[in-house]
């Protein structure tokens, strides 16, 4: 377990980390690992909140909060460091790389095409990284 707990972690605590670790991996870590030093309580709500009470409740698959969580990121339009993270994470808990690409198509409908071109970049960044090329590239 990270840094961010100086006492015994709350079950909250833990279940966000282990939720967090499934989903994100590295990256996940990297983004807790940079807050330490300058707002080691953002990391642990961070851990708290969205991992620990959000994603891991029932009704939605991990998948489907992916693909939600990509679409409000792209249509934020000014959160490329989140929204690569999530790109990874959506890959990680079953996503193809066609559902990434059309979920951020989708966004130019509601969001306008300077965000999804935004988040197009995003995705072709994060797919460089890990190899992915789809058909007829």
């Amino acid at each position: 377990m990270n840094s961010v707990a100086q006492s015994a972690p709350s079950e909250r605590y833990q279940q966000g980390w282990q939720m967090l670790k499934t989903i994100d991996g590295e990256a996940g870590e990297k983004v807790i690992d940079s807050l330490q030093s300058i707002a080691p309580d953002l990391a642990r709500y961070v851990i708290e909140f969205p991992f620990g009470d959000i994603y891991t409740r029932p009704g939605l698959d991990l998948k489907s909060r992916e693909i939600a969580t990509l679409a409000a990121l792209t249509t934020l339009g000014n959160a490329q460091p989140q929204l690569k993270v999530h790109i990874h994470a959506a890959l990680n808990v079953g996503c193809t790389a066609q559902e990434i690409v059309e979920v951020v198509m989708q966004m130019a409908v509601y969001a306008g095409f300077p965000a999804a071109l935004n988040g197009i970049t995003a995705v072709k960044q994060v797919f460089a990284e890990r190899n992915i090329h789809l058909t007829g590239e």
